[in-house]
């Protein structure tokens, strides 16, 4: 591990520039043939943002049908492939009662929705992406116990200063004296929203991070820990503000209340909108050199597209940042006491 990392600190211009040329290497768009509709960008945007029954990375052999699993009070608990729902043409067909839907499965004939509890593209990132954090942060550990008492080396020199930067300077600011109780799961979150964001600009990769479904998610775990948590002062503040007179209570409850949970829904737009839109505009150029059909704009896109990824790899950071920012301090607000009399 310590070689590789090594490897990457002397090539780190070259492995840049490999991390900003892979996501227009990864799109495979070919021109309509013969008799064949346009070319269309919007259906090509939203397939490759959307969740989906089916991970397609190349033309070609490059699909992965994933598994479907169905329960629905009239057939039960279901499991079977989505190479199902396909024909041999790729065209979409029913199978043992199911219909597939705008990627929604429903009962056929009564058109009826099912529990769909199937493994995504998206779902399969999230595995993904836990594996990888997994196996980082065990080598990280690894590397506390074998360098006690010494310099960092390794993997741990290169996530010993993010993970200090995190306690130092976001954490215990916001959070006060009790931060060391909500530390890991602060650094739980920044490093799961940083490498979905990352591995999400991957040629073919799934928008875990764009899925509104994820940062909801991340958005509620922010919300009942810092409501669990939150002391007797933080709750009198939210349904008798102190030092305020009777009728202007009568206003500030319910705006208080409201405040509560426009906080996770603020948390949940930033990052959901951020991450979505980036991947938009990557499609939406690259999708420029097959609408034109032009070299010379073909080489524009290209640029643009250069230059995006690179703001890209910049929000990847900046959204983590901001998502434990705001948790943090939503929980110090928490819990922090009164200290007006």
């Amino acid at each position: 591990m310590s070689r590789f990392l090594s490897l990457i600190r002397k090539n780190f211009v070259a492995f840049i520039i490999f991390f900003l040329l892979v996501p227009t290497a990864g799109f495979s768009v070919q021109g309509p043939a013969e008799g064949e509709e346009a070319f269309d960008a919007s259906q090509f945007i939203i397939h490759h943002v959307l969740d989906d029954h089916v991970w397609h990375l190349w033309d070609h052999g490059g699909t992965i049908y994933l598994p479907v699993i169905v329960y629905s009070a009239e057939k039960g608990l279901d499991i079977f492939s989505s190479r199902n729902f396909y024909d041999d043409h790729h065209n979409i067909v029913e199978h043992n009662g199911y219909t597939l839907e705008h990627n929604h499965i429903y009962l056929s004939g009564s058109h009826k929705a099912v529990l769909d509890l199937s493994i995504t593209k998206n779902v399969a990132m999230l595995f993904i992406n836990a594996a990888f954090l997994l196996v980082v942060f065990l080598a990280v550990a690894k590397g506390y116990e074998k360098n006690k008492g010494k310099s960092p080396s390794g993997i741990q020199s290169f996530f010993e200063p993010i993970i200090l930067f995190i306690r130092d300077e976001i954490v215990k600011p916001n959070i006060g004296p009790r931060y060391e109780k909500f530390l890991p799961y602060m650094l739980t979150l920044f490093f799961f929203i940083l490498f979905g964001n990352l591995l999400g600009l991957l040629p073919g990769a799934g928008n875990l991070t764009g899925n509104i479904a994820v940062t909801v998610t991340l958005a509620v775990l922010t919300f009942i820990i810092t409501n669990f948590s939150g002391n007797k002062s933080y709750w009198s503040h939210v349904f008798w503000t102190p030092g305020v007179p009777l009728p202007l209570r009568l206003i500030i409850l319910p705006v208080e209340i409201v405040g509560l949970f426009t906080k996770p829904i603020s948390l949940t737009i930033r990052l959901f909108v951020a991450i979505t839109a980036g991947h938009i505009v990557l499609l939406s150029l690259i999708c420029l050199a097959f609408i034109f059909k032009s070299v010379w704009v073909g080489t524009g896109s290209t640029v643009m597209v250069l230059f995006i990824s690179l703001i890209e790899l910049l929000v990847a950071g900046i959204q983590a940042y901001v998502f434990v920012l705001f948790s943090s301090l939503y929980i110090g607000m928490a819990i922090t006491e009164d200290e007006h009399h």
